[in-house]
This record gives structure tokens, sequence and C-alpha cells, in this order.
């Protein structure tokens, strides 16, 4: 009938980790559940066995087929595997980790995917594993009939969020100098004439609007719509000096920005000051400054060069009323920092509970290219972008990337602008179900709550939740890859 009953768990119940886990990777799955209480022989159980005191697995077992077997209408999953997942997309070896780099950052070092080597953090593990549940499932029904949810609004099968952090609005010339000594540094003197060429041709007018503009007219082209995260701080000389904020949001620029940002219909969040992290009232007083500027409540928050304790400030940001976080990536390399591509809720290690805000972890970032690994070429940054939103489609997930909208010839970049353009567009001709963040994570909660709870003389499933963008389809079209 469907294709997982109420679940058949160990003898032990499952501590809370465990079950975070475990409705991870369910939800990842799209297996559809259903809240019926009787049992049925069509039904497909799946089942916890082993014990949690067995040997631990390093993450690296998530690329394996051993934590899964499958029978005749069930599917046996290893509980060791849970702690893996639960460590992995909590975050947990980070959370307590006291380490911070000179940005005040928790040092990609920590995180658990990248000690394991081998390039883990390329690669989305705990959605693969999620989907090799599904595949499991599809093959313990056999000829039963297996449905499950299509991933993305209206049967979409991957689904992308283009993203921006409004980090210069005003004083653009000291940026203009200080990416003059970064290239001068890197001896890419070719580059910085072109800079220097293009700062000089715009005569110094409209220099951070005409990169905001860009961004715009692009999207637009392509009928898309993105996050723009924005400072909402006071900026003093200490705070320009530390990198932080630079500008008041409620300078005639910004407001430009921020009102033509509004105008054609992108999401506005905020980008948490450096402050937040050790004060988390400035969360709630930034949130409301913003609020005040973009007449909008803000639904989600990444923090100002990623900086955040993993283990509190996740808290802090759901107490000021958040319902997501995107600050989940790394600064210094591409790649998936929760073995995740896809929206999750936030685990807190220390008090072992689901915190009430989900985390929407970003992939890609241009500056992790620039900056940290020393490629200047746009296009090659792209180019690893759509590597990796072609391993957010393989697990029908979200890719979240990063695009800074001073990345432009007179602050520069020579060549960047077009580059951008080229990854919408790749996003757009690969099929993506493209939308800011705040509603991709509004539909994941929805999707998440998604159960079957009847089924008609004529086999018509009912669910609790009717939004018409939920399509259910057959394990077949399920398992074929997004």
């Amino acid at each position: 009938m469907l294709a997982l009953a109420p679940l058949a768990l160990h003898d032990a119940p499952l501590d809370t980790g465990e079950r975070f886990a475990l409705d991870l990777l369910l939800d990842l799955s799209c297996v559809l559940r259903t809240n019926m209480p009787r049992p049925d022989a069509d039904d497909v159980q799946l089942r916890i066995v082993g014990s949690a005191a067995s040997d631990a697995l390093g993450v690296g077992a998530l690329r394996g087929d051993e934590w899964l077997l499958v029978g005749d209408g069930e599917v046996l999953l290893d509980r060791r595997a849970l702690a893996v997942v639960r460590d992995v997309a909590g975050g947990v070896a980070e959370q307590r980790s006291g380490a911070v780099d000179r940005f005040g950052r928790i040092p990609a070092s920590e995180n658990a995917l990248v000690r394991e080597g081998g390039d883990l953090e390329r690669d989305p593990v705990v959605s693969a594993f999620a989907r090799r549940l599904a595949a499991a499932v599809a093959r313990a029904a056999g000829r039963r009939r297996a449905l499950f949810i299509a991933p993305w609004p209206d049967g979409r099968r991957w689904a992308a969020a283009l993203t921006h952090d409004l980090d210069v609005v005003e004083w653009w010339p000291a940026f203009t100098a200080l990416r003059l000594a970064e290239l001068a540094r890197k001896g890419e003197l070719r580059r910085a004439l072109a800079v220097v060429r293009a700062a000089i041709a715009t005569g110094g007018r409209d220099v951070v609007w005409r990169g905001v503009d860009e961004v715009l007219r692009t999207e637009r082209a392509h009928g898309v719509r993105s996050s723009w995260f924005i400072l909402t701080g006071t900026p003093t000389l200490a705070t320009a000096r530390a990198g932080d904020l630079t500008y008041r949001p409620e300078g005639a620029l910004a407001r430009r920005i921020l009102g033509a940002i509004a105008d054609e219909g992108h999401e506005i969040g905020l980008h948490g000051s450096f402050a937040t992290s050790d004060d988390p009232a400035q969360f709630a007083l930034q949130r409301a400054r913003l609020a005040a500027l973009a007449s909008t409540e803000a639904a989600g928050v990444r923090q100002h060069y990623l900086r955040l304790h993993a283990a509190t400030t996740p808290a802090e940001m759901a107490r000021a009323g958040f319902a997501y976080d995107s600050t989940a990536g790394f600064p210094d390399r591409n790649g998936f920092r929760l073995g995740v591509a896809d929206v999750v809720p936030c685990w807190n290690a220390a008090h072992d509970a689901v915190l009430p805000l989900d985390e929407a972890p970003f992939c890609w970032m241009d500056r992790a290219l620039s900056k940290y690994r020393g490629i200047e070429a746009p296009d090659a940054w792209i180019d690893d972008a759509l590597v990796l939103a072609d391993r957010c489609r393989a697990v029908q997930g979200m890719f979240v990337g990063i695009w800074h909208p001073n990345l432009t010839p007179a602050l520069g970049f020579p060549g960047a602008p077009a580059a951008y353009a080229r990854l919408v567009a790749g996003i757009v001709e690969l099929g993506a179900h493209v939308a800011p963040l705040g509603e991709l994570v509004a539909w994941r909660r929805m999707r998440r709550r998604v159960r079957a709870t009847s089924v008609g003389p004529d086999g018509r499933i009912s669910l609790n939740e009717t939004d018409p963008a939920i399509v259910l389809v057959p394990a077949a079209e399920a398992l074929a890859n997004g």
C-alpha cells in the first residue's frame, strides 16, 4: 500500500540524537510515511538493528551499503549509522571545539568530513545515504505500491537558491585599494591594471550600485529571485578596520539597494555583524532595525564572515525569531560542511535537542576560491559551482551559492559579472526550482510534515497537508537521477 508504515524499532527506544538522525534520513529520502495506526501486510517496515554500543563507525562509512539490508517487506538499518548521521549533519565535532581562526570562525580542520580526508566534504554524503535508503525501501516493496513525495514543488527534482551578502556600500575606494593590494601580492599585475582602468572609467559614480544592478538584471533576465543578506548596525572606525560593519543601512545608497531588491520580489535577510556572536541581544535589535527599513520581518540570517559560536549562536538566532540560518559552509573551500545538500533542522549537541531553527547550508562561495585558494579566473569559480550543483541535483537536493554583488571590475574583479550570468544560466538550464531561501525552507518544513492519512476504495491517497504543489510519484520516477 504505502512505502513506509509506522516504524518498528529495535528493542531499546532511540535516544534523541538517533531520532534526529532517523527523522532526517527519512525526510531526505522523500519516502511517504503514514499516520494510519493499523499494520498492513502491504506496508514496508523499517527496523533499526544492532547496538549503539557496537564499534563506532567512521564518517566514511556513510558511503558504504552494508548498513542497509533489504528483505521482503522490510528494511534493516544498522543503528550505528544513526550516530554518524547525527554527528555529521548535526555538526557535533564543531560544537564541541574551542578552536577559532583569526576571524573568530571555527576552522575547517575541526569538521568531521575534512578530518576524514579524501575530499569527503565535496560530496553530500548524508543526502546520498538517504537516497540509498529510498532505494532500499523500493526494493523491499517489491510489487507493492511504493510512493514517494516529489522533493520540490510541482514535481521538480532539485532546487537552487542564489544568495548575496551585501558587504560593500560606502567607502568603495578603500575596498578597491585593498583588492589591488591583494592582486599585487599574488603577482596578478595584468588583472590589477584592468581594475584600475575600470575604476577610472566609472568616474567614481555609482560604482557599488552598478554591481548590484548587474546582479538584479541578470536574475531578471532568467526569471529567478534570490536572497540578500544585509548588514544592519552602526559602523565605526573599529568595525571598518576589522572588516565588519562598513555602511549604515539607513544611508541613501543602502536604501536604494533595499528598495530595488524588494521591488523585484527578492528576499531580504540579516547579515549578522560580529557583535551578534558575542552579544546575542544584538540579533533581535538588528532584525528589528532591518524590518523597519525593509518593511518585512527577516526569516533568515547568515553571519558576516561566517563568524559564530557553533554551540550557542543557533539557539540565539531561534530566540530572536529567525526561521533559518545559512552560515554552515566553509570560508576557505567549497563543499558540504554538514554532508547535506538540503535543509536540515539544527541540532544542539549540548542539550541533545533539535532547535526550532533550520539550517540551509551553502556549498559554494565565490571568495572561497579567489581569496583562499588563489584562483583568480571567474570562469573557474563557476566551473566549480556547476560541479557542486550537479552533485546536489544527483541527490535531488538543494544548491545554495553565495555571490557577492561587489564582484565587479571597478571593485577588483574583472570578468566576474559575466561569470555570474553563466552560473545563473547553467542552474536554470539544469532544471532547478530556483527560489529565495525563505521559500525553500518553508516548503521543506511543510514537506517534512506530510503523512498519508487514508486510502480510498479507488486507491487514492489522502494526505494531512493540502498544498497543491505536493506531488506523489512511484518509486521508478522517484529514484531516477535529478
